[in-house]
């Protein structure tokens, strides 16, 4: 698969809703059921069971519909104005910098809110990724392999850079905390503020169609009377805010927006519009199986998510670079 982004097949456009679509709702509906029922505390024979189950259950269902489809829609808008199959927040080091940000607020405001966190973790994102968009755009990368290594590469060096903040400010199990991506303090409460993905999912799929002409390449975009930078720093801030609320409330979710937009891409083509349901729809089941897996496998203990899809994404990866290389 080569890393540039062709023009979106004419037979899926407009097919936005058909009977296959359903069937996968009706899949990913049955995945969030048994998420409500999957857990430790009886919530059907204990007296309080049913204010624990509006307290955990409902929240962590709703966190995982929201932080899977928000990542996974992360990935496909990266992809799309990137031109290459490889990037996701992850491998540009953006969920590294949203890190950065959110523990600069803690050091530097030590009783900040969750907004207050949320809003130095956007700006760092926001930040790290237009640094990253400024670097592909000035250096020409003969192979798109090296773009998602250069990112990896960037974000590690942030990566050491919150470390070291955290080892002199004492922090560092609340760091690794952040990073480790789990939804197990998800309760009424602390999740309110990843509704504001939804939004940005709204805002996507308005802007889908700019999106995908953007993808086209500068000057393609240009040439149809598309502001192609202006659209590049849209599509930046909301990947940004995307980023940034799920490293806050949830953690780090490694991979899912490199899988999910491969994935339906192979089978549908490259327009967003029509891909979009697909997408959030698919990184909804991803990570509601991982955290059934995480749930279920060591019971009465959790596996935190991230560690399962940091795993099933190497995998994936692994065979994208093998499949790259192949049909070149």
């Amino acid at each position: 698969m080569t890393s540039t982004v062709e023009t979106p097949p004419t037979h899926t456009r407009g097919r936005l809703f058909d009977w296959k679509l359903l069937v996968g709702i009706a899949v990913v509906a049955a995945l969030l059921a048994l998420s409500l029922l999957t857990g430790v505390y009886d919530v059907f024979g204990a007296g309080d069971g049913g204010e624990m189950f509006a307290i955990t259950r409902i929240p962590r269902t709703i966190a995982l519909v929201l932080a899977g489809a928000a990542m996974a829609m992360c990935g496909l808008v990266m992809q799309l104005l990137t031109q290459n199959r490889f990037v996701e927040p992850t491998t540009t080091g953006t969920t590294e910098w949203a890190g950065l940000g959110l523990l600069a607020v803690m050091v530097l405001i030590p009783g900040a809110s969750v907004s207050t966190r949320m809003v130095g973790a956007v700006i760092a994102a926001f930040v790290g990724t237009m640094v990253f968009f400024l670097f592909l755009r000035r250096v020409t990368l003969r192979s798109s392999l090296i773009v998602p290594i250069v990112g990896i590469m960037l974000g590690a060096v942030v990566s050491s850079v919150s470390t070291f903040i955290a080892l002199k400010t004492d922090t560092l199990q609340s760091l690794g905390v952040w990073f480790a991506g789990s939804f197990t303090s998800v309760i009424r409460g602390q999740y309110e503020l990843l509704w504001i993905v939804a939004l940005v999912a709204v805002a996507v799929f308005i802007a889908a169609d700019r999106f995908t002409v953007a993808g086209l390449g500068e000057e393609f975009a240009t040439n149809v009377g598309l502001n192609y930078n202006r659209i590049v720093l849209i599509g930046t801030a909301l990947i940004a805010i995307a980023t940034g609320v799920v490293t806050v409330v949830v953690g780090n979710l490694p991979f899912i927006g490199l899988i999910v937009p491969n994935v339906v891409s192979m089978v549908r083509g490259d327009d967003l519009r029509s891909n979009l349901p697909w997408v959030c729809m698919l990184g909804i089941a991803i990570v509601t199986v991982c955290d059934l897996i995480g749930r279920t496998l060591i019971m009465p203990f959790e596996i935190p998510v991230s560690l399962i899809l940091g795993i099933v994404g190497a995998i994936v990866f692994i065979f994208l670079l093998l499949r790259q290389r192949r049909y070149g």
